[in-house]
């Protein structure tokens, strides 16, 4: 379990296909201090294990083949920027909201609305996750736990993909997560409240 609280921007420093999945290497000298073989890390939402620690500030881990078709992480070039989020400890403080890293599908970052203080960023949302979107309820976007600001529905956009949901980033945010420089056109990771799923199939068993 996660909290949605980024603790350091790794980066993708090697990748190896294998059959149906890949091996990727992680820089985070932070998130690696203390990892372990079976360790869990997210990495932008995605909860992956740790298969190997090397040279004391990477990590390498297998990512089987669903997750690169329901992530965006099998779209990540070498070099590319990632968060990175250690599970939680029994004896920390919930910083965020619940955080599984288990990615319900992926989003399109459509604007971005600077303020003076903030920013708005406008993600389109998948017709199946929609519904478990709600104003001022929890969002997880590459494993950044966030508040929703908006929610709304554009006649005009992509099919499957009509609904939309907004965010506000604080300073802190945009300077310590991926989300502050990611531009228009950015696929994101999506992970919903597991919270609303759980009640929306008691109330089907109902």
């Amino acid at each position: 379990m996660f909290t949605g609280i980024v603790e350091e921007l790794g980066e993708i420093v090697a990748a190896e296909p294998l059959a149906d999945a890949a091996r990727l290497t992680i820089r985070g000298k932070l998130v690696t201090s203390d990892a372990r073989h079976g360790d869990s890390i997210a990495v932008n939402g995605v909860c992956l294990t740790v298969v190997d620690v090397v040279d004391g500030d990477c990590f390498t881990t297998d990512v089987m083949g669903e997750t690169l078709n329901r992530s965006s992480i099998g779209k990540l070039d070498l070099g590319a920027r990632v968060n990175l989020e250690r599970a939680a400890a029994v004896d920390s403080r919930l910083g965020g909201h619940i955080v599984q890293g288990h990615v319900d599908g992926t989003g399109t970052i459509v604007s971005r609305d600077p303020q003076e203080n903030w920013e708005v960023v406008r993600v389109s949302v998948p017709e199946g996750l929609a519904r478990y979107v709600v104003e001022k309820g929890s969002i997880t976007i590459d494993g950044i736990s966030l508040t929703v600001s908006g929610v709304g529905v554009d006649d005009a956009g992509e099919p499957g993909h009509r609904d939309w949901l907004e965010v506000s980033l604080i300073p802190t945010t945009r300077q310590l997560t991926t989300l502050g420089a990611a531009p228009v056109g950015t696929t994101v990771n999506l992970e919903v409240d597991i919270i609303a799923k759980y009640v929306e199939r008691l109330m089907q068993r109902g």
